[in-house]
């Protein structure tokens, strides 16, 4: 199984490969706003370093939220874009995957800091959803943190266990490799709340 990975989400950019039984792995870990630049030149190092072509892959995989709303979108347009140029299948993967996938148990409150006292988060049971992703401020966050044990990739409030984005993306995608899919229609943002922008109107 050969395949690319690809999660814009957040402020890393992080971009994996798996080609002829070997791991290729690239993360910025403060990419901030770069990600747009910084992306396509990434993905041209891994393929040089593993001597693989686009055409090659058996699908391409990318993280559709929840996060940074532009981040996202720069992620899900190169990926749709390379999935119709290439003929390939996408596997789309929510941010909160990746955190339950480097979680051993893959049980777990998947929480990502939304930042000003907010969190998007979504409970986890044996690396599947156990609920609707949602987006909460620091009352209802403290009640789930009595309940469960909390999984983020940054310092959060309670933390139990600090995530590392790469392992978790390759092991999310290896983990849901069976469902990706031809319609590149499943490769959609995942908005929990609106934009500032958005908001602002």
């Amino acid at each position: 199984m050969n395949y690319l990975g690809i999660d814009t989400s957040g402020a890393p950019l992080t971009v994996v490969l798996r080609y002829g039984g070997k791991n290729y792995q690239y993360a910025e870990e403060n990419c901030g706003t770069r990600h747009s630049v910084a992306l396509m030149p990434a993905v041209d190092a891994l393929l040089k370093e593993a001597g693989a072509r686009l055409s090659e892959l058996d699908f391409f995989a990318c993280v559709v939220g929840a996060g940074s709303f532009t981040g996202i979108r720069i992620g899900v347009s190169a990926v749709k874009a390379l999935c119709f140029a290439e003929n390939k299948n996408a596997l789309p993967l929510t941010s909160f995957d990746v955190l339950a996938y480097d979680v051993p148990n893959g049980s777990a409150l998947c929480v990502i800091d939304a930042r000003h006292g907010a969190y998007y988060v979504q409970v986890y049971e044996n690396f599947r959803p156990a609920g609707e992703a949602k987006f909460v401020l620091a009352e209802e966050y403290e009640a789930l943190c009595a309940r469960y044990s909390v999984a983020a990739a940054t310092e959060v409030p309670h933390l139990s266990h600090r995530c590392d984005v790469t392992k978790g993306l390759c092991a999310a995608i290896e983990g849901r490799a069976a469902e990706n899919t031809a319609d590149l229609d499943a490769l959609r943002p995942l908005y929990i709340r609106k934009s500032q922008a958005e908001e602002g109107r």
